[in-house]
């Protein structure tokens, strides 16, 4: 499903933010990638949904190189992706229905399609009741799962979180994992950049570790 070959990254004249990285992640694996602040996480996260374009090397979606993807059909990949950041980046003036249901909007998914769909992702993670809230009426807890639910919505065969815990306290993060666990279990590939080594150590999976961009394995201990 996800393969780097000899990817490098430097943004202008700094350092390297990503060193020569070479992995595969199958289909429905459940995927940790970690390190300390700086190492390279975010660099990644973003070079698989092609936020960033590394400086050399191939970065192989689903069979697809997305380097070589112009500009204009990138989308095509990302609407098989589902992303959740650790700032929620919800739509705070839209309801928590529009939030979750704008993916499926750009798809032009038909209005019937789209509700029975936005509903389905809200009782997954438990938020049905809040369909008509506004985010700010919302708890972080709330909000992140709300943006677990715009990330889901499309059923994508990858879900990418990139420090989705960082605000939350460790028993709403600990819910989130779990709402993560539930999703890899539906056959979803899940690949989630955190320093979090006690929820890594609850949750077991592969675990990648980043550090000054070069990658390593590790056991989840």
């Amino acid at each position: 499903m996800i393969e780097l070959y000899h990817v490098w990254k430097r943004y202008q004249k700094a350092s390297w933010a990503l060193s020569d990285v070479s992995l595969t992640i199958p289909n429905g694996e459940f995927c940790f990638i970690t390190g300390p602040s700086g190492s390279g996480k975010s660099t990644l996260i973003k070079t698989l949904y092609r936020e960033v374009v590394p400086t050399e090397g191939q970065v192989i979606i689903g069979g697809r190189n997305i380097l070589r993807i112009p500009n204009h059909k990138i989308h095509r990949i990302r609407r098989h992706m589902g992303i959740v950041f650790q700032d929620f980046r919800l739509l705070p003036h839209k309801r928590v229905f529009e939030n979750v249901a704008i993916a499926l909007r750009v798809l032009g998914a038909p209005p019937k399609d789209l509700k029975r769909k936005v509903f389905i992702a809200l009782r997954m993670v438990s938020l049905q009741s809040k369909i008509w809230d506004f985010p700010t009426e919302l708890s972080y807890g709330e909000q992140q799962r709300v943006a677990i639910a715009r990330a889901v919505v499309n059923n994508p065969r990858i879900l990418l979180a990139d420090e989705p815990t960082g605000n939350l306290d460790p028993a709403l993060a600990h819910e989130i994992f779990t709402l993560f666990k539930e999703i890899n279990a539906q056959g979803t590939t899940v690949v989630i950049c955190t320093h979090d080594r006690e929820l890594i150590r609850r949750f077991g999976g592969r675990v990648l570790s980043l550090h000054e961009g070069k990658l390593r394995e590790r056991d989840a201990e």
